[in-house]
């Protein structure tokens, strides 16, 4: 069997032994932690140092904006204590609010676990707890807002407990002075065997055969997708796509349902200057008088639409018969020279056995070949020129369009985007070719080079006649791989995007038959390219939203976007046919880009039509839930008994299951087969089910039962005035320094203790909330009212649960009548809940599926407030308040995102938005908005 069919017959590798599953069940130890925020995301270098907690100011979680917020709390709690206080206190304070800031933020945090509630301070060691108990015992209820604090500080045992984190090797201090743990912190993850473990964002799926992806460089980042039927679909940067598509050349295109067939729509380029230019090239099969050829065709962009190409534009460039079936090569790309480069395949079968060295060292063929053409300046005359520094212009006998030749049949190249820095690198073309039957190559592709083919094959010879031959002076790929890692390599890209800063150089490719992600790093010390294979990372380790760590085997293409991010291409059944294909972005989990570095602002895209919104179909790792596996025996001795070759049926569409790619070490590939998970769960809660939530009993502090040290001043009892309805509560004590008083105070009736300093704190971080409580009403304590008082507070309350603001339904007199009606409309109704009880203004939140919930902001406009206010009674609305700025629904489900109304529709769930109940985003993007009875802008 030919080894240079791109698309080969479909063997399924064999399955890891028992032994190595059962390790990998279990997990070694050295992926208890990892470097994680509490926003789930991984730590960064700071732009500009910290200066609070500065021990965090090379790699950590906290930007200059956050370390100064941190440093504002620290001081106003520091305005309890005299000097004497604060230099006892002070380092315990400030190390417990750092570790916001730590890289371990998360694990700290306690907020890695998706089964447990978030803890409120970070875990402490044991002899730490007991060091700030002994000293500091009583600064406990100024660092939460939980009442269990005043009651537990006189317990040292319940105090460590509230404080301590078990995990003596995870706990702080000790996971800063882990050395092992430390040794490569903030470097790209890797297994005990050297493997490198990223993770994948989900971009596109349900694709037949995605062949390419290219972006148009004009501003707009939009990316478009190839399938190999002949259509090009127009994505945008939020994730949607326009329903009709750039551009459809099915009823042209030459291709079949088999598994495996090469022919088809194979790729797209968009001329360098797209956003003058507008023209775009194409790479297609196509049938001639029974005779199959290559065609290499410009367009157009239509003037009536910017997301769709003239269709009646087509422009043939250049045409190659293919006297097989297989190896039509397939790359379109424009260097830097601003020259369209076309990569041809050697024409088909095995051996390039065509004439007496083959077609690839035929420089009278364009195939097997790299060609460069010229296409500016094209409309009054030829369809292309030739570049005058061509290497083959005056030779004799040679086709003027031949840029490199020998080669067999690359598949996907690339131009270097160059180091962001120094630009080394910049404009160099990287390529997979795929090899006969012993090795794949990943070349460098220089002006006049011959790549020896079919002389060689990688670095070993394949025609030993033609390889003795000193005169060809081929040159050598920068990386050869035998057929025991992989039978046909995709060839991918140096990553020079921003976001992921260890990635930088790191030249990431794959196998199409294998379903291996590998990389090659060049060694700027010798020149040598050193191979680094890439997995999947654990689940712990790719614990981040919207990331996924597995994918489909075949890996069809690489693409790259506008802003230099990675992506892949794969499907889990290599048929035209098939709607198996997806799209996945690479992420790096170990460090990221410091926030607000990689922002970008796309320019606008007009649509005409309908956009598509994305929903992703695989499980994220964070909603996973732990599995215990059955107990199993281990074996003594790995089986070596391979699985059985299957024969795949050409015509089917069932896609193959995904896998996750580790520790592939052996000859054989060691794969391990998941099958796919149509519907993931929603993100999951950080906060305890309020029914779980035991209240404690508010404690009241005073000198005759409690001791203070003495740096901690007498108490001061501070009455409250409350509302005529409610009972007086409690005294509330606070620490104070006679000679410091905060000058703002926040009533709190339901906390044990009135601390002054709260009003004054920053936010707290993402899911860092006390115990959820009631948003639609006040939590009222138990107390006997008078009847009268008790019908006035009841019928308060379910106008309150009924209108969502002021909005009162008035059909029905009768109670029953009234009830129905309820029952019925109930679906969809909003309602408006603001600290202040506004009723024009507040968080939205909506009645959906018999539980109130929460909107998130993504996409949330002025049309959608607008669907809201109206619903409410009111005829305009003022403004969209974002970001949780009228509060965060704590103990509340999210349950719709991604809205997009036209203003029009009656309720939000007649808007466009995700699923029910899914969304990517957390209560910090709780949207709000501000209804009125003016146009907007006149409030």
């Amino acid at each position: 069997m030919s080894g240079g069919n791109l698309w080969k017959a479909l063997v399924l590798s064999p399955c890891l032994p028992s032994l190595l599953w059962l390790l990998a069940i279990q997990g070694p130890k050295w992926g208890d932690a990892h470097p994680q925020c509490l926003d789930y995301k991984p730590p960064f270098q700071p732009l500009e140092p910290l200066v609070f907690c500065k021990e965090y100011a090379k790699f950590g979680c906290c930007d200059l904006e956050r370390d100064h917020q941190i440093s504002q709390r620290f001081y106003q709690i520091m305005e309890y204590f005299d000097h004497s206080g604060y230099m006892a206190c002070g380092k315990y304070i400030r190390s417990i609010l750092c570790q916001e800031c730590s890289p371990y933020a998360a694990h700290l945090y306690d907020a890695e676990d998706a089964n447990t509630p978030m803890r409120e301070l970070p875990g402490l060691c044991g002899d730490y707890c007991s060091s700030f108990w002994h000293q500091c015992r009583y600064t406990l209820s100024l660092l939460t807002d939980n009442n269990i604090t005043t009651s537990i500080e006189e317990d040292h045992t319940k105090f460590c407990a509230f404080l301590e984190l078990k995990d003596r090797e995870y706990c702080y201090p000790n996971v800063l002075t882990n050395a092992e743990l430390n040794a490569n912190l903030g470097d790209v993850r890797a297994d005990p065997d050297g493997c490198l473990q990223l993770c994948l964002q989900e971009v596109a799926n349900g694709l037949r055969n995605p062949v390419a992806m290219v972006h148009a460089n004009d501003g707009t980042h939009r990316f478009f997708v190839a399938e190999q039927l002949g259509y090009v679909w127009t994505y945008l940067p939020n994730g949607s796509r326009v329903d009709r598509p750039f551009l459809n050349l099915t009823k042209a295109v030459l291709t079949s349902p088999w598994a495996g067939d090469e022919r088809g729509f194979l790729c797209m380029a968009f001329h360098p200057r797209f956003s003058v230019v507008q023209k775009a090239y194409v790479y297609y099969s196509v049938s001639v008088k029974k005779e199959e050829r290559i065609r290499i065709s410009e367009f157009t962009l239509s003037t009536d639409d910017m997301n769709m190409l003239d269709h009646s534009s087509e422009r043939t460039l250049l045409e190659v018969v293919e006297p097989a079936s297989n190896h039509n090569g397939g790359q379109l790309l424009f260097g830097e020279d601003g020259y369209l480069y076309i990569f041809i395949g050697d024409g088909g079968r095995a051996g390039d056995p065509f004439g007496k060295f083959g077609n690839s060292q035929n420089k009278s063929t364009l195939l097997g070949k790299v060609l460069r053409i010229d296409v500016d300046n094209n409309n009054d005359g030829a369809p292309y020129s030739i570049p005058p520094d061509n290497p083959f212009v005056d030779e004799k006998g040679s086709r003027p369009e031949i840029y490199a030749y020998g080669v067999r049949n690359m598949w996907r190249c690339s131009i270097d985007r160059g180091d962001p820095v120094t630009g080394r690198g910049q404009g160099r073309i990287i390529c997979g070719d795929v090899g006969q039957n012993k090795f794949e190559e990943v070349d460098i592709i220089v002006k006049g080079g011959n790549y020896g083919w079919r002389a060689k094959e990688g670095f070993s010879c394949y025609d030993k006649k033609l390889c003795l031959n000193s005169s060809l002076d081929d040159i050598l790929p920068i990386f050869a791989y035998p057929h025991k890692l992989g039978k046909s390599v995709t060839g991918g890209y140096i990553y020079r995007g921003c976001q992921m800063p260890n990635l930088n150089g790191l030249y990431i490719f794959g196998d199409f038959m294998s379903g291996r992600l590998m990389s090659l790093k060049e060694n700027l010390t010798t020149g040598k390219w050193e191979y680094r294979e890439i997995c999947m990372g654990q689940d712990k380790t790719c614990n981040f939203p919207k990331l996924i760590n597995s994918y489909y085997k075949y890996i069809i293409s690489f693409g790259e976007d506008e802003a230099g991010e990675l992506y892949f291409l794969a499907t889990g059944a290599p048929s035209a046919a098939a709607r198996a294909g997806m799209v996945y972005k690479i992420i790096d989990p170990s460090r990221r880009a410091p926030p607000g570095k990689c922002s970008f602002k796309p320019s606008p895209v007009k649509i005409k039509g309908k956009l598509i919104h994305f929903h992703a179909k695989e499980e994220f790792v964070i909603n996973k839930k732990p599995t215990t596996p059955a107990p199993t025996t281990p074996k003594t001795r790995a089986t070596t008994k391979p699985t059985p070759t299957t024969t795949p049926n050409p015509r089917s569409t069932t896609p193959k299951p995904r896998t996750t790619i580790s520790k592939l070490r052996t000859p054989r590939p060691k794969v391990t087969y998941r099958p796919a998970t149509a519907k993931p769960t929603s993100f999951r809660k950080l906060q305890k089910p309020a029914s779980t939530v035991t209240p404690h009993p508010t404690t009241t502090l005073s000198q005759a039962n409690t001791v203070r040290p003495g740096y901690m001043t007498t108490m001061r009892i501070r009455h409250i005035q409350t509302p005529a309805l409610l009972p007086t509560p409690r005294p509330r004590a606070t620490y104070a320094t006679p000679q410091r008083r905060p000058t703002q105070t926040t009533i709190r009736p339901s906390t044990s203790i009135q601390r002054w300093y709260t009003s004054m704190t920053t936010p707290r971080p993402m899911y860092w909330t006390p115990a959820p409580k009631p948003t639609s009403k006040i939590q009222q304590p138990n107390i006997t009212l008078p009847k009268s008082q008790e019908k006035l507070l009841k019928g308060q309350e379910d106008n309150s649960d009924q209108r969502g603001g002021n909005h009162v339904n008035k059909r029905g007199r009768g109670s029953k009548h009234r009830k129905n009606q309820r029952r019925k409309s109930r679906a969809g109704r909003v309602r408006l809940v603001s600290a202040e009880n506004h009723a024009d203004r507040g968080r939205v939140e909506i009645f959906v599926r018999g539980e109130w919930g929460t909107v998130c902001d993504d996409l949330f406009n002025s049309k959608a407030a607008t669907v809201v206010c109206r619903q409410l009674g009111f005829p305009a609305a003022l403004r969209v308040a974002k970001r949780a700025e009228m509060g965060s629904g704590t103990g509340l489900n999210i349950l719709l995102d991604d809205v997009e109304c036209e203003g029009t529709e009656r309720t939000l769930l007649q808007c466009k938005h995700a699923k029910l109940g899914k969304h990517n985003c957390s209560h910090r993007e709780d949207v709000g908005v501000v209804c009125g009875y003016d146009k907007p802008g006149e409030d």
